[in-house]
């Protein structure tokens, strides 16, 4: 499996390149992807909840291998707060792993690793 990250601060590239180093699982920049195995979508959530258009534009044409999606934002955005997951998950139909405060911190990264060994036996599927 993948991590594709959409970034505009550099903060899902950070998280992304965290969770390749416990794992070793490969990452690749949205801009630079073309999935042809599953992969696990990190992006960050823009103004006060959308989804960012690279992103929506990449899942018009890559969604089929989307497996999970995790999304960064601020805390400072209250309800909305990592909102592009929920909106993703939702339409995609798959898991939303995490949710992280900016670039995440160690449990963060925990987290998306454990969900990462325990699906990517079944990614394929």
């Amino acid at each position: 499996m993948q991590l594709i990250f959409d970034t505009l601060t550099g903060n899902t590239r950070r998280f992304a390149h965290k969770v390749a180093d416990l794992t070793g699982v490969e990452v690749v920049a949205l801009a630079d992807a073309d999935p042809r195995a599953p992969y696990l979508l990190l992006t960050y959530t823009f103004g006060s909840g959308a989804v960012p258009e690279s992103t929506a534009a990449f899942l018009g044409q890559h969604s089929h291998w989307l497996r999970g999606v995790v999304s960064s934002g601020s805390y400072h955005w209250g309800e909305s707060f990592g909102r592009a997951g929920d909106v993703i998950s939702a339409q995609y139909r798959v898991p939303y792993v995490a949710r992280v405060n900016k670039s995440g911190n160690a449990e963060d990264v925990r987290r998306v690793a454990d969900w990462l060994q325990t699906h990517a036996a079944n990614a394929a599927d």
